[in-house]
């Protein structure tokens, strides 16, 4: 009998193209469940096959668990009861007791041989799975096996993936027999086993059509550094040539634009724009504008946007229908963009120019005319009048040393009462706001700051507003201010 079992094992590891161990482990799981049945209680049974002779036994074991005022279950027992028979075990060892094993024969049972039979399809689909991971296809061909609520069942070679229907291009019509390319997003797992989830909207899916038309990307000739997409109707994406002598948008175009053609076919007749990559952002940005041409940009990294400035004859190409120029060109790019007129930036860039002046002149105690050279030279806050470098501000036409070091002075010293007026401002908040939970020092003045000083005054915010105010995440600015309202409830 133990070499019978020996000769099943290793007949089911080939038929299968399994590891022997997972087959091995089927069938200890299939007679420690035939074994199970004598049992009225929910007994713990385990069986182990000897790997090299096939030998088996069967043991009822139950965990040692800490002494309790509470009912065990059926496959516990308590520490001190577990150290009468087994002296030594500590808490998670197991108390094992032999049992005599039902005989191999007898596991013709229908319940056991699911047991085997499904251990080993799990496998299988796991070993076809982790063949096909491993050549990293994640672009996916293969055919329409049925629809199921909209969505789209696609067979490849031994390897099924589901196509959502939030996944499938817009107004898009597949049926079954079709044949249709998809992008892997992501594997899932559950009880019926792993499956692959595709997508025919990802902006993954069109680089990977892209590599598959152009030769040149997958030698590493040519790059592409990012794609954005509103599927179906338009897509951007950037390039980049790693050889000079490669012209990188004519060689994704293709000869008569057989190469993008193809691509935009297989799209649904997206239509597609070929971007060419910069690693100057403002020039990048310009690139993904076109065919709007850009008068001006301005950079603002701390907000990660850019102010981008046009005629006003160019500023329905760069927003596009329905704004899908600029707004694919801001994914592409991943900054915030500002598009506005000429006369809309003068009239930005003076109301800016004004409320700095004014801060200069009651901060720093100056006239208009000193303020307004620091303005003109692209001073924008009292923090970069006391600490930039000293030699920046001599080069400023009409400021002598004696100047700069007073200016730069009194920058400091309203730097410092705005830090001392913003601890005191913090020292005046309610016990009742300091309480809160998630409430720390650094949010107590951020809070203080915006006159907010009691939760009554928390509680009134909106989430939006707490988190532009302070920085922290949503779920705490949630958090702070349901807590505040718990009152309103009570």
């Amino acid at each position: 009998m133990s070499r019978e079992i020996l000769l099943l094992v290793d007949a089911l590891a080939r038929e299968k193209n399994v590891n022997r161990e997972i087959v091995f482990g089927a069938l200890e799981q299939a007679l420690a469940s035939a074994t199970k049945k004598r049992f009225q209680d929910d007994a713990d049974i385990r069986v182990e096959i000897n790997r090299d002779n096939g030998e088996y036994h069967a043991y009822r074991c139950w965990e040692v668990v800490a002494d309790n005022d509470h009912e065990y279950t059926d496959s516990q027992i308590a520490w001190t009861d577990a150290q009468i028979s087994h002296p030594g075990l500590q808490i998670g060892d197991f108390v094992r007791e032999p049992l005599e094993a039902v005989e191999f024969g007898r596991i013709g049972a229908q319940a056991a041989k699911q047991v085997i039979l499904q251990r080993i399809r799990d496998a299988e689909r796991e070993q076809i799975l982790s063949d096909f991971l491993d050549r990293k296809e994640f672009l996916v061909t293969g055919t329409i096996k049925r629809m199921e609520r909209g969505n789209a069942i696609i067979e490849s070679g031994r390897v099924e993936g589901l196509l959502p229907r939030d996944q499938m291009i817009p107004k898009e019509n597949l049926r079954v027999g079709d044949r249709v390319r998809a992008f892997l997003l992501r594997v899932e797992r559950s009880g019926r086993g792993p499956q692959l989830v595709l997508s025919r909207t990802a902006p993954e899916f069109i680089a990977k059509l892209f590599e598959l038309e152009v030769p040149e990307i997958e030698e590493g000739l040519l790059e592409i550094k990012g794609a954005a997409r509103d599927p179906g109707a338009r897509a951007k994406i950037a390039v980049k040539s790693n050889d000079n002598r490669l012209d990188p948008i004519g060689t994704c175009v293709g000869m008569r634009g057989s190469r993008v053609q193809a691509v935009t076919g297989e799209l649904a007749g997206e239509r597609v724009d070929i971007i060419l990559w910069s690693p100057e952002a403002a020039q990048f940005v310009i690139n993904a504008l076109a065919p709007a041409e850009v008068s001006s940009i301005v950079v603002d990294e701390e907000k990660h946007s850019m102010d981008v400035v046009l005629e006003e004859d160019q500023l329905a190409q760069a927003i596009g229908r329905s704004g899908q120029n600029v707004r694919l060109a801001s994914e592409l790019t991943g900054w915030e963009l500002n598009i506005m007129t000429v006369e809309e930036a003068q009239k930005k860039n003076e109301t800016e120019a004004l409320t700095v002046r004014a801060l200069f002149v009651e901060k720093l105690d100056v006239d208009e005319e000193v303020a307004d050279m620091l303005v003109y030279e692209g001073f924008g806050s009292v923090e970069e009048v006391a600490y930039v470098p000293i030699g920046e501000m001599l080069g400023i036409e009409g400021f002598d040393e004696e100047l700069v070091n007073e200016l730069r002075a009194r920058a400091r010293n309203a730097l410092l009462t705005d830090a001392i007026a913003s601890e005191e401002k913090a020292e005046k908040v309610s016990n009742e706001l300091a309480s809160l939970t998630g409430m720390n020092d650094e949010l107590l003045r951020l809070l203080a700051k915006h006159k907010i000083t009691d939760s009554e005054e928390l509680a009134e915010l909106g989430v939006d507003e707490l988190v532009e105010m302070t920085g922290v995440d949503e779920q705490l600015a949630s958090t702070l201010i349901m807590a505040a309202r718990a009152p309103w409830f009570e």
